[in-house]
């Protein structure tokens, strides 16, 4: 059934489930993943299908329970290392960044295959130590495969790809994306991990996305068009390594492009993106090209900095409008009283 609609997290559960049966080696590891939750409905139900030898919940100690899980896959494991925050997975830094991704180079091709999920994304004033995208850290590091997939079907297909990849790969999940759904095959299929995607053909613009970007702006599309503005949206799907030739390929068609990247400014994939194609695309280029991310300041936990730090629709119209160098109607700015961090009605899960 090719139709068959599921949830993103239920893609992500039944693509550990897949990746399992197929393969014994497989293994999956984590704080809370046989919770009754199942990190917010990812692995619920996987200890009671595989056991608990395959499915282990860990102690608060990310660095040595990563460094378990490398030391078993250059044994001949493959392990899905599950972090519930991506700030959880930062304390096992030096054993990702310093460790995985260097085993292949220093000792003579031994293989380091482990997917390593962390999940991104704000809520309910999670704030600044819970709520980061720091996606452009692990994109900067030469021997990491960073992964970032917005639909239900790119779930599921990019990690059973990435379980069977002999490179360490880097999953980044933003959590308003769990209640989402959308057409996911039956069974085993992959998705390669081979970069960009354009998910809405268009004329006017490339508004180049990640992640949950992807999903607010196929949102606005329609609303722009009623503007006579026809963007197309490249989804970047795979953040290292980028290959940017679909990218190259949409921006040479519509002469302009805007960035829209769920991490902060400086320093951030958003810069990158606009190199590449400054470098690519002068030439072609019939406006400057653009970014909108968040401001450069810790993610907030208040109603009150919220509504003002992340980007509304408004904010992502009046971008697209200003490459453009055109105009439209006002957009009201949500009221001071409203409060934004809340996910898509969409979602469930407790945390």
């Amino acid at each position: 059934m090719q139709n068959r609609q599921l949830k993103y997290f239920e893609a992500i559960n039944e693509g550990i489930s897949v990746a399992m049966e197929r393969d014994e080696d497989v293994y999956l590891m984590g704080l809370g993943v046989p919770d009754p939750t199942g990190v917010f409905g990812t692995t619920k139900g996987l200890r009671e299908k595989f056991g608990e030898r395959r499915v282990r919940d860990m102690p608060i100690s990310e660095n040595g329970m990563t460094g378990i899980a490398l030391g078993s896959a250059i044994r001949g494991k493959r392990p899905i290392m599950t972090h519930m925050r991506l700030e959880f997975a930062m304390t096992a830094i030096e054993q990702i960044v310093n460790q995985a991704a260097k085993w292949h180079y220093m000792f003579d091709g031994v293989k380091a295959p482990m997917l390593i999920r962390m999940i991104v994304g704000r809520g309910w004033g999670q704030g600044p130590q819970h709520s980061q995208s720091l996606h452009s850290w692990f994109a900067h590091v030469p021997g990491l495969k960073v992964i970032m997939p917005s639909t239900p079907r790119d779930a599921k297909g990019m990690l059973i790809a990435a379980v069977e990849d002999n490179s360490p790969v880097v999953s980044i999940e933003h959590r308003w994306l769990y209640g989402l759904h959308g057409a996911v095959p039956e069974g085993y299929f992959k998705e390669p991990l081979d970069g960009p995607r354009v998910v809405r053909e268009g004329k006017d613009i490339t508004v180049a996305t990640l992640s949950y970007t992807t999903v607010e702006f196929l949102k606005l599309a329609d609303q722009l068009a009623e503007e006579g503005i026809d963007i197309e949206i490249v989804d970047l799907r795979v953040i290292n390594p980028f290959r940017p030739d679909v990218l190259i390929e949409s921006v040479r068609k519509t002469r302009r492009l805007l960035v829209a990247d769920q991490g902060v400014r400086s320093a951030g994939f958003a810069a990158e993106i606009l190199a590449f194609i400054s470098e690519a695309c002068w030439s072609d280029l019939e406006a400057a090209p653009s970014r909108i991310t968040l401001p450069d300041g810790p993610t907030p936990t208040s109603r009150a900095l919220s509504n003002y730090y992340y980007p509304t629709k408004a904010d992502y119209i009046y971008a697209v409008r200003k490459v453009l160098g055109v105009s439209g109607p006002d957009i009201p700015q949500p009221e001071p009283e409203d409060f934004l961090d809340v996910p898509d009605q969409n979602f469930n899960g407790p945390f």
